[in-house]
């Protein structure tokens, strides 16, 4: 297996061929333009990206500015003696351990280092690919391709593991707002879980950026543990102002809100593994996403009426306290709506991968 690299028109360094999406133009069309203007090569080129790297880019003005460059494989089928850029670029095929050491960017020197060539020879052999016959549907046509890279990047786990950690600061919320002489120490809780969803917020974001094949999107990824990881930012968000204002009693309407926020993060925690098999579960994936919309405009019925009821209760005898009481059914109001944004990110992948 080689891989052929171009020359940087400004510095001279090796890089893969890449540029700006034109109008109209699909990721991985532009990218065979690209290909064809800057290498002079062609081929059958796969829709799905194998990864991602990142480089500073120096502009006209002077500014260098931070690239994020999507790699698309292309199987050569026809080398052009002449091409667009011939006299500006020099082009050249290397190996796999030529092209990782002659390219500065950490992230494509992994790409070109998680391939093997013992791997890709088997990986043909089983596929009995045939770059020249493109009638082949690019899916199987690319199979081989997926097969090479590296099994790294344990997103399941890590959007279960967040599920469960959202689960228990759920819980202790609503024990925390169920009132008692331990509150404190569910505050403490939430806190604790709020900094181990952090940790594993960041750990499925700093993996995404080392792993060349992941299982959706890299930003849908990145949007649902962004999803996930606000649920427990607003409950943490709730029991931080409960502690600022000394609050230990509180009215019915904000237990229920709290017994809704648990149901909710049981409901996401059983829909976190059934992303494993999108297809397979996605009707089971939509009925649940369903019940967690639902389930925020309930809260937000409660809501309404506890914000009646405070008023009714404090508006004119005892302000400060409604202002209180109204501050602590925001935060409860936004749990259940980072539970619908939870719900939208899932529905999303559902309807790019069922």
């Amino acid at each position: 297996m080689r891989v052929l690299l171009v020359t940087s028109r400004e510095s001279g360094r090796w890089v893969v061929p890449k540029g700006n999406i034109g109008g109209g133009l699909t990721p991985h069309a532009a990218a065979a333009i690209e290909a064809e203007e800057e290498a002079g090569v062609a081929g059958a080129v796969c829709p799905v990206p194998l990864g991602s790297y990142r480089y500073r880019k120096k502009r006209g003005s002077g500014a260098q500015l931070m690239i994020d460059v999507d790699v698309f494989p292309l199987a050569v089928v026809r080398e052009m003696p002449t091409w667009k850029e011939q006299h500006q670029r020099q082009r050249r095929w290397f190996s796999l351990k030529e092209a990782a050491d002659a390219v500065d960017e950490p992230d494509l020197r992994e790409l070109f280092r998680s391939f093997a060539p013992a791997e890709f020879n088997a990986a043909v052999r089983r596929g009995r690919l045939s770059v020249p016959g493109l009638s082949t549907k690019e899916g199987s046509m690319f199979a081989w391709f997926h097969r090479l890279l590296p099994r790294t990047g344990n997103f399941f786990g890590m959007f279960e593991a967040h599920a469960a950690t959202v689960l228990a600061a759920a819980e202790a919320t609503s024990r925390l707002f169920h009132g008692g002489s331990h509150a404190a120490e569910h505050i403490r809780e939430i806190a604790e879980r709020e900094h181990e969803a952090d940790e594993i917020t960041r750990d499925v974001l700093k993996t995404v950026r080392a792993t060349f094949l992941t299982p959706f999107d890299r930003s849908a990824i990145a949007a649902l543990i962004g999803a996930l990881d606000d649920t427990v930012d607003e409950m943490h968000a709730a029991a931080s102002a409960a502690a600022l204002y000394g609050v230990s009693d509180f009215p019915p309407e904000m237990r229920d809100m709290a017994a809704i926020v648990v149901d909710a993060a049981r409901l996401t925690a059983e829909a976190m593994p059934l992303l494993r098999d999108v297809a397979k579960n996605a009707a089971r994936l939509h009925e649940l996403t369903e019940r967690l919309i639902r389930m925020e405009g309930h809260a937000d019925e409660i809501h309404g009426a506890g914000l009646r009821r405070a008023l009714a209760d404090h508006g004119t005898s005892d302000t400060l306290r409604f202002v209180i009481e109204r501050e602590l059914y925001k935060h409860l109001e936004r749990i259940t709506d980072a539970f619908e944004d939870v719900a939208d990110e899932i529905d999303g992948i559902v309807i790019d991968h069922a």
